[in-house]
């Protein structure tokens, strides 16, 4: 019996001695992972849809999408409808009044610089766009300013061709967009944008150009533009990747 016990107790001392030389770790590392969503976020500007319902003068809508590519750089575009009418005075007197309808198309990219929490998917984005327009002008009624007030006390004459039309016009412009996105709920994001154009070409000089669809008001004398937008849009989700947590790094303590 006494042997036995002896044989029994050498082996727990062996097994005791094999234990020991993979050390315990009494602080397990967090191993929690977080799969990122990849795939194409759709949506719509909501501004130029409020507008067209506040302005009658106005009807737009713009369909704006990005596409992730990496963790931070996006494929992204827009694309829209406009019509304004509007119409320059002077004092009492119209000098002009046009209306402008196209279609326009943004094509660009965006790099997301901010870094979220573990398990967030909002974005603060730089980036830029080509953007194209088609449209045409209707010079609606002009107003011709006459310099001998003898016969018009008043100084302008009426425009001898009202209605005319300017149709194929075209041009094109550089963005630099400005923009943040946010998560409201699972895959839903609300997001604005400020963009500053720069108009590379417009074609047709018989009018001059005074609004271009996408581009907004052009100012005489300048090829700089700004819009915006606001948007909602939703994300449909094509695959995921995995995204580990970062370990914190410990703070050295202080002697």
């Amino acid at each position: 019996m006494s042997r036995y016990f002896i044989s029994l107790f050498c082996l727990s001392i062996s097994f005791f001695g094999i234990g020991q030389d993979k050390p315990v770790d009494l602080q397990p590392k967090d191993t929690v992972e977080y799969k990122q969503e990849y795939g194409l976020r759709v949506g719509a500007d909501i501004s130029r849809l409020v507008l067209s319902f506040l302005d009658e003068d106005y009807t737009g809508l713009e369909l704006v999408g990005d596409y992730r590519l990496t963790e931070k750089l996006y494929v992204a575009g827009e694309i829209g409808n406009e019509k304004k009418t509007q119409g320059e005075q002077l004092g009492n007197t119209l000098l002009y009044n046009y209306t402008v309808s196209g279609s326009y198309l943004k094509l660009g990219v965006e790099i997301n610089t901010y870094e979220n929490w573990f398990g967030m998917s909002n974005s603060i984005t730089l980036g830029g766009r080509f953007a194209a327009s088609t449209y045409k002008q209707t010079l609606n009624d002009y107003n011709i300013f006459e310099g001998n007030r003898f016969f018009n006390p008043d100084g302008f004459l009426a425009g001898a061709q009202p209605n005319q039309e300017f149709s194929g016009l075209t041009a094109s412009w550089l963005e630099f967009v400005v923009g943040i996105k946010a998560e409201l709920f699972a895959n839903i994001y609300v997001g604005m944008s400020a963009r500053l154009g720069f108009l590379v070409t417009k074609e047709d000089d018989r009018f001059q150009h005074l609004w271009i669809p996408g581009f907004n008001k052009v100012t005489d004398g300048s090829n700089f533009g700004v819009s915006y937008n606001y948007s909602i849009s939703y994300l449909i989700p094509f695959y995921k990747k995995k995204k580990k947590k970062k370990e914190e790094t410990p703070v050295e303590e202080q002697n």
